[in-house]
């Protein structure tokens, strides 16, 4: 073989073992970054590990907060109609209680004025009998038989 033919073949030869070399490199390289990537998403997940168990208590803890408060509301609802219907049984006996003897008190006025006006005119039946006799004397006096 010819020297430039050897000089070829030996460049060629640098080249890929550079090219081995560099595959090597980035084989260990690669390795290398799969170990980090590995060791962050094992400490991340134990870093985030009591924030997800904390989320999940904190969770819980709202959720029986809002069903303590459906209950206390629940509970402020019934309270609130029995007053409701307490306030108006209460009313509805107080008007029983003041319009009962107030029927019976208008009663007794109509009673005490119908006896009134039955004696004014008992009276003015009587003025008007009295007013019309002295017209009968004088008319018999008149009168000649």
């Amino acid at each position: 073989m010819s020297e430039t033919g050897e000089l070829f073949l030996g460049i060629i030869a640098v080249a890929v073992l550079v090219m081995a070399l560099i595959q090597i490199g980035a084989i260990f390289a690669g390795i290398r970054l799969a170990k980090r990537v590995d060791q962050l998403a094992t400490q991340i997940e134990q870093d985030i590990k009591p924030l997800i168990a904390n989320l999940t208590a904190l969770s819980s803890e709202a959720a029986r907060a809002a069903s303590l408060a459906a209950k206390q509301a629940e509970r402020f609802d019934r309270m609130f109609a029995e007053t409701v219907q307490r306030v108006d049984a209460t009313l509805a006996a107080a008007q029983a209680f003041v319009t009962g003897p107030a029927r019976q008190g208008i009663a007794i006025m109509a009673g005490v004025k119908a006896v009134i006006d039955s004696f004014q005119g008992f009276r003015e039946a009587t003025r008007r009998r009295t007013a019309a006799r002295p017209a009968v004397e004088e008319e018999e006096s008149l009168f000649i038989g």
